[in-house]
């Protein structure tokens, strides 16, 4: 990926977008960097799509600004930007070639010879390793090769930032995991800034050098793959992305750079890594990821540290989660599976007794 430029590419100041009395994004304020792969997070109905638009031309802002290697986008009607939108459905045309497919947005580019054309499609088909397939019509190669082809076109008219509307969500898995690494490397190759719209996490932090999290219209949390995990800013995005252990508390003191807090749910006083905003005697919520939280059959030498029972587990191969009843509740907690034969490796069963812990390091405190 590549890394972000001090300046940014793309503003948008203040954009919010209404249909009558519904306001589907709201007061958006974001920069990305040139050569920047910037994700919008979110779920159905989020606004991410609509930005989207916004930025390709296809919707107005009610109010707000976009700039755009620093031209204002007001009134630049879509088929004038220097942007490209690739659509979820590819809207390939299926009686062309893959080539053709490649160089139809070519065709009225008046500094381009015929041979010109010609050449850019090869390079496209290259860079995408289409090449052999240039003589192919749609529908006699593969839904990842479609999404290659569709991606050929889009960079073919040499955008300075390409839109991507759910890019992968026509692939399965397997397919859907390699094809990332291939979009990640053709951007690299390109310099292209790229704006991806999805509403899958693990593609957005696999793919993203940042990501902006979106709700009801709003940017909740923008930040590195690493910033929206590890550090959420508030329980909506702590629990959009991944999965989480979440328990009311309550602020007790400041004890050496940790608070000291009051979880009923995990049985009393817990530490928690210290946040700016937390006063004592406040009310606030901690969070703990699965694969955070340890089990074990002994009690570990830990502050941290909460008896209980298995009541589910399922097992993924490299490793299994248990659902583990505590005093006050339910949590989810990850373990490696061992190999068989194994000396000293954690192996529980439903209904067996163990210990639920974690770090103070791992516990995230959201004050929101």
């Amino acid at each position: 990926m590549s890394a972000p430029d001090v300046e940014p590419f793309l503003r948008i100041e203040g954009v919010s977008k209404s249909f009558g009395t519904f306001q589907a994004v709201k007061n958006v304020n974001l920069s990305v960097s040139k050569g920047e792969i910037f994700a919008l997070l979110g779920g159905s109905g989020c606004g991410k799509t609509t930005l989207l638009r916004m930025l390709a031309g296809f919707e107005e802002p009610t109010s707000g600004q976009i700039f755009l290697d620093g031209r204002d986008m007001a009134n630049v009607p879509p088929w004038q930007r220097p942007v490209h939108m690739m659509f979820q459905s590819y809207a390939l045309f299926p009686h062309m070639t893959v080539a053709a497919n490649v160089g139809y947005g070519l065709k009225h580019e008046k500094s381009l010879s015929k041979e010109g054309r010609a050449a850019r499609v090869a390079e496209m088909l290259d860079l995408v390793q289409l090449t052999q397939f240039a003589h192919r019509k749609p529908h006699q190669i593969s839904g990842g090769q479609r999404q290659r082809v569709a991606l050929a076109r889009a960079l073919a008219r040499q955008p300075k930032l390409l839109l991507l509307d759910e890019p992968l969500a026509a692939l399965d898995k397997k397919l859907r995991e390699h094809t990332q690494f291939e979009l990640m490397s053709i951007q690299e190759r390109t310099g292209v800034t790229f704006i991806v719209v999805t509403h899958d996490q693990e593609e957005a932090m696999t793919l993203s050098d940042r990501i902006a999290v979106m709700d009801k219209g709003e940017v909740k949390q923008i930040g590195s793959p690493t910033e929206i995990y590890e550090f959420p800013q508030s329980k909506f995005v702590a629990g959009f992305i991944g999965s989480v252990n979440s328990f009311e508390a309550r602020v007790i003191s400041r004890d050496k750079g940790h608070l000291r807090l009051d979880v009923p749910a995990l049985g009393g006083e817990i530490l928690a890594r210290d946040v700016a905003g937390a006063a004592e005697g406040q009310k606030v919520s901690l969070a703990v990821r699965p694969e955070k939280m340890r089990i074990t059959k002994d009690r570990p030498d830990t502050p941290n540290a909460v008896a209980g029972h298995v009541k589910d587990l399922a097992y993924f191969g490299k490793d299994s989660l248990y659902r583990v009843i505590l005093p006050g509740g339910l949590v989810q907690a990850h373990a490696v599976n061992a190999r068989r034969g194994d000396e000293g490796a954690f192996m529980a069963d439903w209904d067996d007794e163990v210990w639920v812990s974690f770090d103070p390091s791992s516990a995230i405190v959201l004050v929101d």
